[in-house]
């Protein structure tokens, strides 16, 4: 019989607010190793806040986030962020900052406080330079980049980071279609060839079927299914949690769901 391996981030009847508003309710989930999931739901379901709670960046009102079993509260942030990386939605960088020096940031981790620059830092920041396509634009200036290449930019500085898993919130956020196409390819690269647990919060159901290999759709406070994209996206599920009508049709080049809104009058 194969060996069941515990997955690596999990919630535990998570529950999270803000100024005594309630957001998540006794959430419990497990993300897949070595898989890309999507959170989808619909605006102000909590995605984001359930994204920052398992990246140690927002704490529980009650329960627990467990990083290798553990607590993560009970462990130190430099520790957690030297297996995780979060990048939120919309970065903001210093103006005059190049890519090198963006990417530099990622190595905050694993050095001490004021250390210089190591050479295992500097390439390890090549390696992810190289990894996101940007040798050639180390030393180009952030924000004389395109939208998809500065994105790129961000996700070489959580590479940089040498973790096993990537938290992204929104990574394609106010790109045009081929530069979110871009970035998730570049995604699904990394989980590919370097076995990377992604997990990326997606509001294009498209974009999470064809990229996703697990989908956590979230409503009303808490966990409404998770699964496959084939398995979990169903007119039902779309019209229960977005409240618009959709045709899902196999895609006609690889077959994986692929949502169709329907208008209201439909």
């Amino acid at each position: 019989m194969a060996d069941i391996q515990q997955d690596r981030l999990e919630a535990a009847a998570l529950s999270v607010g803000y100024g005594g508003r309630a957001v998540l309710d006794q959430v419990s989930l497990g993300i897949p190793n070595g898989k890309i999931t999507a959170l989808i739901g619909a605006n102000g379901s909590g995605k984001s806040t359930l994204l920052r709670t398992l990246g140690h960046v927002l704490d529980p009102v009650m329960g627990t986030v467990l990083l290798d079993g553990k607590d993560i509260i009970q462990s130190p942030r430099k520790a957690v962020a030297r297996v995780m990386a979060l990048l939120p939605q919309s970065p903001v960088a210093p103006d005059g900052l190049t890519v090198r020096q963006l990417c530099r940031f990622g190595r905050y981790p694993h050095k001490p406080l004021l250390a210089r620059t190591s050479d295992h830092d500097e390439t390890v920041v090549d390696e992810a330079l190289a990894a996101a396509g940007l040798t050639d634009l180390a030393d180009r200036a952030l924000h004389r980049l395109s939208g998809g290449q500065r994105q790129r930019a961000w996700i070489a500085m959580a590479l940089a980071q040498e973790t096993p898993i990537l938290l992204l919130d929104e990574p394609t956020t106010y790109l045009d279609i081929a530069h979110q196409m871009e970035v998730l390819q570049l995604l699904r690269q990394l989980n590919r060839e370097q076995g990377r647990t992604v997990v990326m919060v997606v509001h294009d159901l498209n974009h999470a079927a064809q990229f996703a290999h697990h989908i956590i759709a979230v409503a009303n406070g808490g966990i409404h299914a998770a699964g496959a994209p084939q398995d979990l996206l169903t007119p039902e599920l779309i019209r229960t949690v977005f409240g618009v009508s959709a045709l899902v049709v196999p895609h006609p080049s690889d077959g994986t769901p692929l949502c169709l809104p329907l208008p209201a009058s439909a």
